[in-house]
């Protein structure tokens, strides 16, 4: 399930001409869809998934067909926040109030902040949820997104399971392709290194490329980060001027506006998941999907 990484091989350069045609070619490959999986397939969505595969379209459409089957069974788009918002009460990760330079959703993780069960699969639907509420938020044109991880407070006593580590990068790399910018590991301790070995040979090359170790004393750190994030808007635990406050209760108000949002993309009849009345958050029945529903007695 989980491959150790090969070694990349750069394709010959293709013209724009090219990747529309080989964008055509996948969608004839993968036949006529419907619903939710009409809608995913996008000819920007396949494109990703093309790159993802160096252009090879067998390939691609293996990819595409993989994550049509999850997508099927997993339902991203019908998580709401109140079935997760447990996971997110410390803060552990969560979407930024703010878009990197190039208009990107900014996805902040604190894995010392760990508050659940470390091998829980509450841990990777939480992700799950975020990552599609990060790209509910994109700015326009843009695909991706960036991940800033901050290792203050990080023990191996709130260590998640490499089980969880495992099902994160095979989501992400295999359902989300080329959603991924760039992963900053910030401050890194050193007891992460024989974990690091490990997760390293998780991913394949593309995603790998994209991790980068950044410390506070290097200099070529300051200014590699401030050259992904306005220094204005990045927190002060990543070198920024900005201070991080998660407050829970602001977050899941928000989140649940979101819900709304993504119920209406994906053209479900839906109400928030949330409400806030006399400043406490609420959970709200969400309505079951008709497919989803128990047949009429």
């Amino acid at each position: 399930m989980f491959l150790l990484r090969k070694h990349s091989q750069n394709p010959p350069e293709i013209d724009s001409e090219q990747r529309d045609a080989k964008v055509n070619e996948l969608r004839d490959a993968i036949g006529p869809l419907s619903g939710r999986s009409l809608k995913f397939c996008t000819d920007a969505s396949l494109r990703r998934y093309l790159v993802a595969r160096n252009w090879n379209v067998d390939k691609a459409k293996k990819m595409l067909e993989e994550t049509l089957k999850w997508r099927a069974t997993y339902k991203p788009e019908e998580i709401r926040w109140n079935e997760v918002a447990h996971e997110g009460e410390t803060g552990k990760v969560s979407r930024a109030n703010f878009h990197d330079l190039n208009g990107r959703s900014v996805l902040i993780m604190r894995p010392g902040k760990q508050n659940t069960a470390p091998s829980g699969e509450g841990n990777v639907r939480h992700l799950v949820y975020l990552l599609e509420n990060s790209i509910l938020n994109l700015a326009e044109g843009q695909e991706q997104m960036t991940w800033l991880i901050d290792f203050n407070g990080w023990t191996m006593t709130t260590n998640i399971s490499m089980k969880t580590i495992r099902d994160i990068v095979y989501v992400l790399q295999n359902h989300y392709p080329e959603r991924l910018a760039v992963c900053i590991l910030f401050n890194p301790p050193k007891f992460l290194q024989p974990i690091w070995k490990v997760v390293k040979y998780l991913m394949d090359p593309k995603t790998f490329e994209k991790v980068k170790f950044v410390y506070t004393k290097s200099k070529d750190s300051g200014e590699y980060m401030r050259s992904i994030i306005d220094i204005e808007n990045l927190p002060s635990e990543f070198g920024g001027k900005a201070t991080l406050n998660y407050d829970h209760e602001e977050f899941s108000r928000l989140m649940a506006q979101d819900d709304v949002k993504t119920a209406k993309f994906w053209e479900f009849d839906d109400k928030p998941s949330n409400q806030v009345t006399n400043g406490h958050l609420e959970a709200v029945v969400t309505p079951v999907p008709a497919h989803l529903a128990p047949p009429a007695s």
